[in-house]
């Protein structure tokens, strides 16, 4: 089968089969994961080898495209909007999904530390469409669920950043364990990549912003749009930045400049679609079906304390900033789904580490199944406790 036919296939295929699970109130990202899982070599083998081998080159694509999106949330305007206490909520249950899974990996199960620091940063990701799904689905209006659209709107972004800083971290372990200058080049590194990753992304905004006045037609925007992303993401490959920081903090400072009336974000989104489609389905065939029987004890304590980890995080910081009862209690619940940006940074550590960065991928496919079966369960309870929508019967 000749990529070409692969591609027009999986599309089509991924279209219909959304459809057909949209119909059981599933989200599409589920979809993507089975059909890619299904036509994946470790089963139907339906992928050329051709666009099977090229799945890292469109995965980089796809994520600087998902980062660029994310930044958009880092508008000054909805900074404002949102309040501080969201922002400390966010943080708190995206630092204690981190925290708590990675404890739990390290000193219950014994796992070498940076192994449990990949899948303790993966965790704090949150897949913000399910859970709007939800919410338009029921309807629901209020305080929480201000509150909770706030928090999902940026939880991505920490999700990014503490990634950023454990790969790095996690590099730097595994390679200077022996060194007496270990923790000076842990954080060296750390502060190269992320700050890196800033500076880059910044000078490409001024770049982009500065000669936008030129774009007269929307295919012009296109192409200027996709061109300055796919320039940060190779210069980030080039200097070894970070490619997910370096895209967010280019959309981060392009949404707060004011010098340009292009809309670089609504321009993207005009073709974003298929290549999420295309990411997702990818993705599923990636997994290695022969590592599930290696997950055991690692995805049930990663489904567990991830969970807790959010629950509590929203607890604490509630605890602190002083949020309503239903929020501290019931919040983190509507956290639970996992999709998009844990798939992209699993796919991250797998080519980082080779040597078990497969058992990381394998594990964070599977549990973002369950996560996005029980995901909207999950938000639906959170949103009835909270009286944003009413329980059945009532």
């Amino acid at each position: 089968m000749n990529a070409i036919f692969s591609l027009g296939f999986i599309l089509l295929f991924g279209l219909v089969f959304a459809r057909l699970i949209n119909r059981i109130k599933f989200p599409s990202v589920t979809a993507y994961l089975i059909l890619g899982i299904l036509i994946g070599p470790s089963l139907g083998n339906l992928v050329s080898a051709d666009l099977f081998s090229a799945s890292g080159f469109i995965s980089n694509l796809v994520l600087g495209l998902i980062a660029f999106s994310i930044g958009q949330n880092f508008s000054r305007d909805n900074f404002r909007k949102i309040g501080r206490s969201v922002i400390w909520i966010s943080l708190s249950e995206a630092a204690g999904a981190w925290i708590m899974v990675t404890s739990a990996l390290f000193f219950i199960l014994k796992q070498p530390f940076h192994l449990s620091l990949l899948f303790g940063a993966i965790s704090a990701a949150t897949a913000p469409a399910a859970t709007v799904m939800v919410i338009r689905e029921y309807k629901s209006r209020g305080g929480f669920t201000d509150v909770l659209l706030g928090v999902v709107a940026i939880d991505d972004a920490w999700c990014l950043i503490i990634f950023a800083l454990s790969l790095a971290i996690a590099k730097s372990v595994s390679l200077h364990l022996s060194s007496n200058l270990f923790i000076f080049r842990v954080i060296l590194k750390s502060m190269l990549e992320i700050g890196g990753a800033f500076v880059l992304g910044w000078i490409v905004s001024l770049l982009a912003s500065g000669f936008s006045k030129y774009i007269r037609t929307s295919r012009e925007a296109l192409i200027y749009s996709l061109g300055f992303i796919f320039f940060t993401i190779g210069l980030s490959i080039l200097l070894h930045f970070s490619v997910l920081l370096a895209c967010m903090f280019l959309g981060a400072s392009l949404v707060n400049l004011k010098k340009t009336e292009l809309n670089f974000f609504d321009t993207i989104r005009t073709i974003d679609p298929p290549l999420y489609l295309l990411f997702f389905v990818l993705a599923g065939a990636n997994l290695e079906l022969h590592l599930i029987k290696n997950i055991g004890l690692i995805g049930l304590v990663y489904l567990v304390f991830r969970i807790l980890g959010k629950i509590g995080g929203v607890s604490l910081a509630g605890y602190i900033v002083r949020a309503s009862e239903s929020i501290r209690k019931y919040l983190g619940f509507a956290l639970v789904p996992q999709a998009g940006v844990a798939l992209g940074c699993a796919l991250i550590a797998k080519s980082e580490f080779p040597q078990f960065g497969g058992l990381i991928f394998t594990t964070i496919i599977a549990t973002t199944v369950v996560y996005e079966l029980i995901g909207p369960l999950c938000t639906k309870y959170a949103l009835e406790k909270s009286g944003n929508i009413s329980a059945p019967g009532t």
